[in-house]
């Protein structure tokens, strides 16, 4: 029993807490067609563990309105989840940020991704000699 479902289970998963702001990928069946919808938001809740009951909660401002959506990680529907950025949050679970918008609504990230500049170098300008 416990085997088939360790089979069912996803390996490909991040890892996954709340304040990082996450890319889900899910598969939507519409007429007979099967489409990837993304659904970028930050994540608020994370419950049940790790096992097969798993799920995140993800809230995102869409025309001004807040929208959460609960998805379960090792559905068969969900293709991908990947992170774009982790924040830096004190609380497992991030039920505050539903009545905040604009400026409180936002985190500070953890670490903030510097690329270095790549230098040039020039070569010298060639003067014509007199």
């Amino acid at each position: 029993m416990t085997k088939m479902i360790e089979e069912q289970l996803k390996k490909d998963i991040p890892e996954i807490r709340p304040g990082y702001t996450v890319v889900v990928r899910q598969k939507i069946k519409e007429a007979g067609k099967e489409r990837i919808q993304p659904f970028e938001g930050l994540v608020i809740a994370k419950k049940h563990g790790s096992g097969i009951n798993a799920t995140i909660t993800v809230r995102k401002i869409s025309g001004g309105i807040g929208v959460e959506r609960i998805f379960p990680i090792h559905s068969p529907s969900i293709e991908k989840i990947s992170v774009v950025k982790k924040s830096k949050v004190r609380q497992a679970k991030l039920y505050y940020f539903r009545g905040r918008f604009g400026k409180r609504g936002k985190i500070k990230s953890k670490r903030e991704i510097i690329v270095p500049e790549v230098i040039i170098e020039k070569a010298p300008k060639e003067t014509p000699e007199n």
